[in-house]
């Protein structure tokens, strides 16, 4: 069975085609059920106690506090981290469901939404690994663990000059505590760089704000709009210190790499304005054995040929009016369409535009 029927009047990227939720259900039940189990196996290593015993010092022998980067007061986080998650889905969510005004499916709309969960989901679990194995030192952590070791005191711990100690000295408690040995990396830092990068991308796809013309300015800033509230997001942990910089870095890089590998994973490309709007066919599943054929398609994966059918939200540099560039810049993936190119000089001719080519 089809995930799309035909029709007359398909729209772009068959948008007039009937969508089968059995269809694509069956096609994404594992990925869906994979999801859960990882989003289960994150919870319950998040709500687990640090896995290494850490050592830390406290004082020198003069009473002078060895780490004083790690004695700010405990403070009311700028972001809660339930927020920093909502911001990280519901963002993106926002405009993936706006500019379904011209994507007009739902494979669309839903595969999109998948891949944002894949990227926020791979990012959650990757770093709570992390917090639990490897963690660190939060800026308050002093303030939290409150220990007892009195300056001016000879020290009485482990280590050379007896200088170190472990959690066993702190007299706080025992909740503020664990989290405050778990500081590496960020998880506001991982998920607002998992889900805002992810949406970053999706804006340059679709807005073509990188590609074969010169696209209208505030483009380019709705494409950075979602960095700069990642950025912001993560900044924030370093006014409130429940962060040192390298841990919000950590997060940034985790939550971008996974953005990167969903994206790529959901669309045909990340960067080359041909195709990163186009999604990429599922084919077959665990679910659903037999392959089948979208409406429209010869095989069960996307052959980096030109589909003038799939167009992206925006009508600008030729964008549905039937003059789409298809000659990549150097480093796109034009190596694959040379032989398809050289006979196809003529779709290359300028051409006027309609008159009301001077859409979004």
């Amino acid at each position: 069975m089809p995930l799309f029927t035909n029709n007359k009047n398909t729209q772009a990227g068959g948008r007039g085609d009937h969508f089968r939720l059995g269809v694509w259900l069956r096609l994404h039940g594992v990925d869906l059920i994979t999801m859960a189990l990882m989003g289960a196996l994150g919870l319950g290593i998040y709500e687990a106690p640090p896995a290494p015993s850490r050592s830390f010092p406290v004082y020198f022998q003069d009473g002078e506090v060895v780490y004083p980067q790690f004695a700010y007061p405990l403070r009311k986080e700028v972001i809660p981290i339930y927020a920093a998650a909502l911001i990280a889905f519901l963002v993106p969510f926002f405009f993936f469901t706006v500019f379904q005004v011209r994507r007009r499916s739902l494979n669309d709309w839903l595969t999109t939404t998948m891949g944002l969960l894949k990227s926020l989901i791979t990012a959650a679990v990757f770093q709570v690994f992390l917090k639990w194995l490897i963690g660190g030192l939060r800026p308050h952590f002093y303030a939290v663990c409150q220990p007892n070791v009195q300056a001016n005191v000879a020290p009485f711990g482990t280590g050379f000059a007896s200088l170190m100690y472990d959690r066993s000295v702190c007299t706080g408690d025992k909740d503020q505590i664990d989290d405050s040995l778990e500081s590496f990396p960020s998880g506001h830092s991982t998920a607002a760089w998992a889900g805002l990068f992810y949406l970053a991308l999706y804006i340059n796809a679709q807005l073509k704000v990188m590609s074969a013309h010169n696209s209208a300015y505030w483009k380019m800033i709705l494409m950075f709009s979602p960095l700069l509230g990642a950025t912001l997001i993560s900044g924030a942990l370093t006014i409130d210190e429940f962060h040192n910089w390298y841990d919000v870095l950590a997060g940034a890089i985790i939550g971008t790499c996974t953005a990167l590998v969903a994206f790529r994973q959901t669309f045909a490309a990340v960067f080359d304005f041909r195709f990163n709007h186009v999604l990429l066919p599922r084919s077959t599943s665990l679910f659903h054995r037999n392959p089948f054929l979208v409406a429209g398609m010869q095989s069960p994966f996307f052959t980096y040929h030109v589909a003038t059918e799939d167009l992206p939200v925006t009508r600008e540099g030729g964008w549905g009016w039937g003059k789409e560039a298809f000659n990549g810049a150097p480093g796109d993936a034009t190596v694959l369409m040379r032989g398809r190119q050289q006979g196809s000089g003529a779709r290359n001719r300028p051409a006027e535009a309609p008159t009301n080519a001077d859409g979004v």
